[in-house]
C-alpha cells in the first residue's frame, strides 16, 4: 500500500482535466528563474513551496502573496526556501511554484474524503485558513445529483456571501454548481483518490478559481463483495432451546440463562455432563443425546470448548446459535482463531450465529429471553439493536420503571456471521415491532447499510444513538476535509440520507421512537401552532421553539376573529395560543375545531397542559384525541405535570398519541425529527 499527495501543479493539471478553472503557473528552482516566470505571467504572483511532506504550506512559512516585481520575486523565492528549511528541515523541496495571484472573491472550500463504512464524501463550505474554526459546511455521501449539489450550496449559513450581501454583487452561482459537480465525477472516476481539498476556490460575480489544492491519493483498494447469507427468519421464533452450559449454581452465566428460559413456552433442554436434573428439567450430557428436534442453543461455556460444542449443534441440525461466551477476536489472537473456526463449522452445517461475546436475544412476545439482565422486559412495539451488552442490560432495567414494553431486543456481541443487517430485516418483518432503535459503535459496509434503512425507515421509524461524537483523534487528518468531515459526521449524514433519527442519548431515542410509531410518523412540515392553558408555557414554547428548530406561525386575521367569538376577551390573539388558566374543556374543543378546519395553515399543534380543577387529565386528553382525529397533521401532547396527569397519559398512550411529560424535551425531540428530515440549519443537538 502506497499513500502520495500530488504537488500543487499537479493538481492543477488533474483538475483541468475536469473542467474546474486553475490559475497560470510555472515550477521554478531558483531565484533568477523565479523573477523570469513571474515577469512572464504577469504580476502580481503568488508563490507557494513544493513539497510532498508539506501539506499546509502557510504553517510552514512556505507562501507568500502578493510579489510585484523581479526583484520580489526573486527575494520570495529565498525567504521560502529559508522559511521551509528551518520549519521542516526533513521536508524534501521540489522548487517553488510562481502563479498568478488570483484576484479577492468569496472564499470557499470542496473537500472530499473516504470514509471507512460509507465511501466517497463531498464537504462544501466557506474556505480559507479559518475554515476548521468556522465550520460553515455541508456534507454528502457520493453519488449525488445537480439538485442535490444546489442544496449543500444554499443550506450552509454563509449562503448570503454567494447571493450577495449588504450591497455586494452576487456571486456566480452557476458555475460554482458546475465546478462541484465536476470535483464530484473526479472524485468518483479516480478509484485511488482518497482525500482531497481545493482550498480556497474563489467565487467572482463571473466565474471561479481554484487557488490552493491539496490532493491524496492511496493505492489501497478495499474488496466490496458483500459476504452475506440470507437469513431465513422463522430461526427467531424457536419451539424448543437446548442450554448448553447450564447451572443451577447462583452467579454462573450458565444458571442466569437457564432461570430467564425457565417460563419458555416451548421445550428446554438443559445440557450439562455432570447433572441430570438442573431446575426440575431432565438434562442431558450433550446436545447430541437429546431424543427431541433443537431449534435454537444457547451456549455459555468457556471459549475454548465452543468450537467442539458447535460441532455438535451442527449435527444436531440447531438453526441458529446463541454464543454468549467470550474470549475471543475482541481478546486476541488466539481468540480470533476460535471465533473463525466455530464460524466456519457452523456454515458447514448451515447453523446461524448471534455473538459470540453478546448479552443474547430477547422476544417477549414470543417467550424466551436468552439473556442474563436481571429482568425480562415487558412484550411491546420497540425493537431494541445494540452493540453494547451493557446498554442493553441498562435499557431494559431503564424500561420496566418507564412502562415501555419490546418487540425485540438484541445485543449483536461480535457479530461473526448474524449482523445488524439480518437483524434489521428481522424487526422490519415483525408483525409487532412499530419503532427501531439502534445503538451504534461501528457499521460495516455502509453503503449497503443506507440501501437497507432507507427501505426500512418508510415503513417503520428508526432512531439510531452513535457514540463516537468526541473532538478526539481528528488533528491527525491530513487534510481541512479530513478535519471537517469525521467519521462521527459521515455517520450523521447517512443517517439523514437514509431516514433515520439521530438522538444523543437513551431516553430521548425511546420519546423519538413513541413519537414517530404514529401511523402519521414525520411531520409534513416545520410550521406550528401551540396551545396551552398556561402563560409561562407559552413563553417558554417561543425559547424552545427558536432553539430547536420548529417556526411558530402568525395567525391570519380571520383565525384571530373566530376565536374571539368564544375566547376571553383578554386572550393573547397570537401564537402560541394562552386559552388561559381557566380554560375548561369546550374552550380547548372550539379552540381545537378552528384549528382543525385550518390545518392547511400548520404541519404540527403542540398542546400544552397542567394539572389543575377545571380540567381532568383524561378530558384534556380526549380532546387533544378528537383534534388527532380530526386533521392529517400532527398533534404533539405534553402533559406536564405529576401522578394527577396520568390517567390522561395512559388515554394517549393507548390511542398512539404519546405524551411528553416534560417542555424542552418535547421541543427537542420534534426539533431534531426536523433537522433529520428537513435539514434544519442551526438547531440545538439532542
Amino acid at each position: 500500500m502506497a499513500r502520495w499527495m500530488l504537488s500543487e501543479s499537479e493538481g492543477y493539471d488533474f483538475l483541468k482535466k475536469y473542467d474546474v478553472p486553475v490559475p497560470e503557473y510555472s515550477i521554478v528552482k531558483s531565484p533568477a528563474e523565479a523573477g523570469k516566470e513571474a515577469e512572464r505571467i504577469g504580476y502580481p504572483v503568488v508563490m507557494k513551496i513544493v513539497s510532498p511532506q508539506i501539506l499546509h504550506k502557510s504553517d510552514a512559512g512556505g507562501v507568500i502573496v502578493g510579489v510585484k516585481n523581479n526583484e520580489e520575486a526573486e527575494e520570495a523565492y529565498r525567504q521560502i526556501i529559508s522559511n521551509v528549511e528551518a520549519s521542516k528541515p526533513d521536508a524534501d523541496i521540489e522548487g517553488v511554484i510562481v502563479e498568478a495571484m488570483a484576484k479577492p472573491g468569496v472564499e470557499l472550500i470542496i473537500g472530499g474524503n473516504t470514509d471507512s463504512t460509507f465511501g466517497k464524501t463531498i464537504t462544501f463550505g466557506i474556505g480559507g485558513t479559518l475554515v476548521e474554526f468556522l465550520k460553515d459546511v455541508s456534507m454528502r455521501i457520493l453519488p449525488i445529483d445537480e439538485d442535490e449539489v444546489r442544496k449543500m450550496v444554499r443550506e450552509i449559513n454563509s449562503y448570503k456571501l454567494i447571493t450577495g450581501y449588504r450591497g455586494s454583487a452576487p456571486k456566480d452561482e452557476e458555475i460554482l454548481v458546475r465546478t462541484i459537480m465536476n470535483v464530484c465525477r473526479a472524485f468518483e472516476e479516480t478509484d485511488d483518490l482518497k482525500e482531497f481539498d481545493i482550498n480556497p476556490l474563489r467565487l467572482y460575480e463571473s466565474g471561479a478559481c481554484a487557488v490552493d489544492t491539496a490532493l491524496i491519493f492511496d493505492d489501497d483498494h478495499e474488496n466490496g463483495a458483500d459476504g452475506d447469507v440470507p437469513v431465513d427468519l422463522n430461526i427467531f421464533d424457536p419451539k424448543s432451546i437446548a442450554v448448553i452450559g447450564a447451572s443451577e449454581t447462583p452467579g454462573k452465566m450458565g444458571y442466569a440463562v437457564m432461570h430467564k428460559l425457565s417460563t419458555f413456552p416451548g421445550k428446554l433442554y438443559p445440557v450439562n455432563p455432570k447433572r441430570d436434573v438442573i431446575m426440575c428439567f431432565k438434562t442431558y450430557p450433550t446436545i447430541l443425546d437429546i431424543p427431541e428436534d433443537i431449534d435454537m442453543a444457547v451456549i455459555t461455556v468457556p471459549s475454548s470448548l465452543v468450537p467442539g460444542i458447535m460441532e455438535e449443534c451442527g449435527k444436531k441440525g440447531v438453526k441458529i446459535a446463541v454464543v454468549i461466551t467470550a474470549g475471543f477476536r475482541e481478546m486476541n489472537d488466539e481468540g480470533r482463531r476460535l471465533e473463525e473456526d466455530t464460524v466456519s463449522i457452523a456454515k458447514k452445517y448451515g447453523t446461524r450465529i448471534v455473538g459470540p461475546n453478546c448479552l443474547g436475544i430477547i422476544n417477549p412476545h414470543k417467550g424466551y429471553d436468552t439473556t442474563y439482565v436481571q429482568r425480562s422486559p415487558a412484550p411491546g412495539s420497540i425493537a431494541f439493536l445494540s452493540q453494547s451488552g451493557a446498554i442493553v442490560n441498562a435499557v431494559v432495567d431503564w424500561s420496566l420503571t418507564h412502562n415501555i414494553g419490546f418487540s425485540v431486543v438484541v445485543s449483536v456481541g461480535n457479530q461473526s456471521d448474524l449482523n445488524f443487517f439480518d437483524y434489521l430485516r428481522w424487526a422490519e418483518s415483525d408483525p409487532n415491532t412499530e419503532a427501531i432503535i439502534m445503538y451504534i459503535e461501528e457499521i460495516n459496509r455502509g453503503r449497503k447499510f443506507l440501501d437497507l434503512v432507507s427501505r426500512i425507515s418508510k415503513t417503520k421509524p428508526v432512531v439510531a444513538i452513535k457514540s463516537g461524537s468526541s473532538e478526539r483523534g481528528r488533528a491527525a487528518a491530513a487534510s481541512h476535509t479530513g478535519s471537517l468531515a469525521g467519521s462521527y459526521e459521515v455517520y450523521m449524514e447517512a443517517f439523514r440520507e437514509s431516514g433515520i433519527l439521530s438522538v444523543t442519548n437513551l431516553e430521548d431515542a425511546f420519546l423519538a421512537a413513541e413519537f414517530l410509531s404514529h401511523n402519521k410518523q414525520y411531520p409534513k412540515g416545520r410550521r406550528a401552532v401551540i396551545v396551552t392553558n398556561a402563560g409561562g408555557f407559552a413563553v417558554l414554547s417561543n425559547d424552545y421553539a427558536e432553539r430547536y428548530g420548529v417556526d411558530i406561525i402568525d395567525l391570519p386575521k380571520e383565525v384571530i376573529e373566530e376565536m374571539d367569538q368564544f375566547l376571553p376577551p383578554f386572550w393573547n390573539r397570537g401564537n402560541p395560543i394562552d386559552l388561559l388558566g381557566d380554560a375548561d374543556g369546550a374552550r380547548f374543543a372550539k379552540t381545537f375545531n378552528v384549528l382543525a378546519k385550518h390545518d392547511d395553515l400548520w404541519d404540527i399543534c403542540m398542546v400544552i397542559g397542567f394539572p389543575n380543577l377545571v380540567l381532568t387529565s383524561e378530558r384534556f386528553a380526549k380532546q387533544i384525541m378528537m383534534l388527532s382525529e380530526s386533521t392529517e397533521k400532527r398533534v404533539v401532547s405534553v402533559l406536564i405535570g405529576g401522578a394527577e396527569m396520568n390517567g390522561g397519559r395512559e388515554i394517549l398512550r393507548e390511542n398512539k398519541v404519546p405524551p411528553f411529560e416534560e417542555l424542552e424535551t418535547a421541543f427537542r425531540v420534534v426539533g431534531r425529527t426536523l433537522q433529520s428530515k428537513y435539514r434544519v440549519k442551526g438547531v440545538g443537538l439532542l
